[in-house]
């Protein structure tokens, strides 16, 4: 069951749309070669707690496996889901960080691709393709156009540039519950698929394989990487449906007031393959 959300509901969703953004942007400064994942994971939890919020993924149930940790660490293949731990990122990986929270009853969600120190010129593409397949994605979600209409519109363009585009993994409703109705698929057609109503509030997060889209699930439950061992970037923004033009809730700004160089201001005309 899809639920629209009225104005006083999103304005509680803006909230931890914001606070999700405002961690993000504490991990960001402490994104470097030599810290942990596991460190990062505890410098989200400090700052979520000590602002009156609960981790989102910490404890979520899926079966029989509980996620253990704040954050979502996913390095360099690993598409999503990774699990915080003693390792230690070093110059040129990427680490993808999706973090939730739980404020006032309302849940946020957002993720972001970091480079560590220096990263080659097709990672940066890989990541600015992605980035920009988001955009274009948000620019979809207006009052009456279609769920295929935000999955094309990233398939169309991380395809074109060469790129796998997941298909196993989806973004989602989201509001008093970490994952609701609708789905959000990365890949359609458009004009396919349910019509967007105004009040919906969606994920919208692409994740693009630099090589084949096909993914697997190791051995924890949790941490997805692609087949084929080639790195993976994950963006993703909170938005509400509304007429003429999307209101995206979450932002990176804090991030970018960190970052001396955004991994998706990058001229990535140019397809990798």
């Amino acid at each position: 069951m899809i639920h629209l959300k009225t104005e006083k509901e999103i304005e509680s969703l803006r909230a931890s749309a914001d606070l999700v953004g405002r961690t993000l942007g504490a991990v960001a400064a402490a994104v470097a070669p030599g810290i942990s994942t596991l460190e990062l994971d505890q410098i989200a939890e400090s700052y979520i707690r000590d602002n009156g919020a609960t981790p989102a993924f910490k404890g979520y149930r899926v079966g029989r496996e509980v996620f253990p940790s704040t954050l979502c660490t996913s390095v360099n293949d690993e598409v999503v889901h990774g699990i915080p731990s003693n390792t230690v990122l070093k110059d040129g990986d990427i680490v993808s960080v999706d973090c939730g929270v739980l404020l006032n009853g309302y849940y946020g969600d957002s993720a972001f691709t970091f480079p560590v120190g220096t990263i080659s010129d097709d990672t940066k593409q890989l990541l600015a393709t992605t980035y920009d397949s988001l955009m274009l994605a948000i620019g979809q979600a207006t009052t009456g156009k279609r769920l295929g209409d935000i999955g094309a519109a990233v398939q169309e363009l991380c395809e074109e540039r060469g790129y796998g585009v997941v298909k196993d993994l989806v973004g989602h409703g989201i509001g008093r519950h970490l994952h609701e109705d609708p789905q959000v698929p990365n890949y359609g057609r458009s004009g396919s698929g349910r019509k967007l109503k105004s009040g919906l509030v969606i994920c919208i997060e692409p994740m693009i394989n630099f090589g084949t889209a096909h993914v697997r699930t190791e051995g924890d439950g949790w941490t997805v990487k692609t087949a084929d061992g080639q790195p993976s970037a994950h963006y993703e923004h909170m938005i509400v449906v509304r007429p003429g033009e999307a209101e995206v809730i979450t932002t990176f700004q804090y991030i970018e007031n960190v970052l001396e160089v955004l991994p998706y201001k990058q001229n990535a005309e140019v397809a990798h393959g």
